[in-house]
């Protein structure tokens, strides 16, 4: 008893250490939002607006990841069947469109500015750009203890990390323009950050999509788990075979599987349910721990073939 609960002390200890890092990370991040915006506003940069706003969402993201890690051990309701597992995903996909909104408004500004470029205080554009690499670094260094634990943890670390590299882009534009006065430096990191921002926002925008669209779970051949399923003794048809993906980590799957006569008859159906979790538990790279199975006879199967008919 007293092992059990010094494990359940050290994960709730755990599990608080990590939300104190979330949070000290989502504090310094918006604090260097706000930094950034007001030297976007003195200075005029594109580069300090577009690293600005790319800030503003890994905010949003860290606000995302440290709900998720106080919600996700929550109990679910009645209500909500699944807790609050989903919430990450739909910030994901509105995070998403914010970044390929300001990602293309970058891009567009920033290719007009190549040939006429407006003056930029290069002192400035340095100060707030350092403000904001310092912040990105302080954050990485609140969050790296605990960036292996788990998928949201990781997550919010390379967040982090994707934003000190905009803010290095906004330093070195400004000790180029300072130095050589090629105001175009500006632009330039401008784009560069644009080109951070638009792959990671497309790739962000079609995995929110696919689970929003309940797509099957990526890396999981639907074909291949239902030819599987059939090899099974007493399997003879699995069909309204479905999968879908809750929220990270939590991939669920369901289908009517029609079993010989002989198998009800022997009362074999608990075991071979419980041979079917364990395939699509174990088998798969995708191990799916949450599904459902309906056993049926060929004569169920045709009566409901005839009733959805």
């Amino acid at each position: 008893m007293g092992t059990m609960d010094h494990h359940s002390h050290t994960a709730t200890g755990s599990r608080s250490g990590h939300r104190l890092r979330l949070m000290a990370a989502l504090l310094i991040t918006g604090g260097i939002v706000v930094a950034q915006l007001v030297g976007a506003w003195v200075t005029g940069s594109l580069a300090l607006l577009t690293d600005a706003v790319h800030s503003f969402t890994d905010t949003i993201g860290l606000g995302v990841a440290l709900v998720a890690a106080t919600l996700m051990f929550r109990a679910a309701t009645a209500t909500r069947t699944w807790g609050f597992r989903r919430v990450e995903i739909l910030a994901g996909f509105l995070q998403a469109t914010l970044l390929l909104g300001i990602g293309i408004y970058a891009a567009v500004e920033g290719i007009s500015r190549l040939s006429s470029p407006p003056q930029i205080p290069p002192v400035e554009l340095m100060v707030f750009g350092a403000v904001g690499l310092v912040g990105n670094i302080a954050s990485m260094a609140v969050l790296n203890a605990s960036r292996k634990a788990n998928f949201n943890m990781r997550a919010a670390f390379l967040e982090v990390a994707a934003d000190a590299l905009g803010s290095l882009g906004v330093v070195v534009a400004g000790v180029v323009i300072w130095t050589t006065g090629f105001q175009q430096a500006d632009a330039a990191a401008g784009l560069l950050i644009a080109a951070l921002i638009i792959p990671r926002a497309l790739k962000l925008l079609v995995e929110t999509a696919r689970i929003l669209l309940e797509f099957a779970p990526k890396g999981l051949d639907l074909e291949k788990v239902r030819q599987h399923m059939l090899q099974l003794e007493h399997v003879e048809k699995v069909h309204d075979l479905h999968a879908s993906t809750v929220a990270t980590g939590l991939p669920v799957i369901s289908a009517h599987v029609v079993v010989d006569e002989s198998c009800f008859r022997a009362g074999c159906a608990p075991d071979k349910l419980a041979e079917l979790q364990a395939c699509v538990a174990e088998h798969f790279d995708v191990g799916v721990q949450h599904s459902t199975f309906q056993l049926e006879t060929r004569d169920i199967a045709a009566s409901e073939t005839h009733v959805h008919t």
